[in-house]
């Protein structure tokens, strides 16, 4: 959604070659190759970052094999539920060490907030957020409401210190079938509590058919409701800003709707 990609082969090796206009996303992607690559957490090597004369990133990463989650076949996506969680289990505890604060980091692991509730709650802050502007196409007397309960609801969240993805669980997951064999773009990492990516998987679950399986999966276990309805919460106040801004009016009305049912406000 953000790069242009393309398969290359060198010396008969797969490699992926992206164009960006900025190359943090791939210096991020190197990091979480070097920090916390591992047989449980696949995360593609990143071969050279480069930039253009006319200031365009490239990054050539090799290539993993398989598709990706939302590509992958029906008849395969209840057999690949218990190998995602796996892979969610491996980020829950990967190695943090010389990271600093919390929510989204930079390439260097260091964390924009100083807490993961001062990250939870930036969506409410129009210093972090120029809701004004995205007024102009969403109504923010519907916004108002669930930025409130966002609020309330962040109260009770305990300070936990793990990675979190930030947008797991459909595109950025690869397999061949029978396990995974990449997790990639970690552009939208962040340190936090990593059940922020099983909401993820619970936000999007009406919209993509491998998130719907994947929910069904974590519903037969024990959940804290409570944490996945506020990230939850959170995840789509972020889609419905973001896609004000872009002007991406049948993604708002569907996020905003969603936000609305997590929260439980009728309109």
């Amino acid at each position: 959604m953000e790069s242009f990609a393309f398969r290359v082969v060198i010396s008969g090796k797969k490699y992926i070659l992206r164009v960006n206009h900025q190359a943090n996303g791939f210096e991020k992607d190197d990091f979480a190759n070097r920090h916390f690559n591992a047989p449980a957490l696949p995360v593609p090597e990143i071969e050279a970052i480069g930039l253009l004369d006319n200031g365009v990133a490239w990054c050539l990463s090799v290539q993993a094999p398989g598709v990706t989650l939302e590509d992958l076949p029906e008849a395969y996506l209840s057999v690949m539920t218990a190998p995602v969680a796996a892979v969610m289990e491996a980020m829950a505890v990967a190695p943090l060490q010389g990271m600093t604060g919390f929510g989204p980091f930079n390439a260097m692991g260091e964390g924009r907030y100083p807490s993961w509730n001062a990250y939870l709650e930036s969506i409410c802050n129009n210093e972090f957020y120029d809701w004004s502007t995205a007024g102009k196409r969403v109504p923010l007397r519907r916004v108002r409401p669930l930025q409130e309960r966002l609020s309330q609801n962040i109260a009770g969240i305990p300070e936990v210190r793990q990675l979190v993805h930030g947008d797991f669980g459909s595109n950025n997951v690869l397999t061949d079938g029978h396990v995974i064999t990449g997790v990639i773009d970690w552009s939208e990492a962040m340190v936090g509590d990593s059940l922020y990516d099983m909401a993820n998987i619970f936000f999007w679950r009406t919209w993509l058919d491998c998130m719907e399986y994947q929910a069904r999966y974590f519903e037969t276990k024990p959940l804290d409701k409570t944490r996945l309805d506020c990230y939850q919460l959170r995840i789509g106040l972020e889609e419905v800003y973001q896609t004000a801004i872009a002007g991406d009016m049948d993604e708002l009305d569907w996020a905003l709707v969603r936000c609305e049912h997590i929260a439980g406000i009728s309109h």
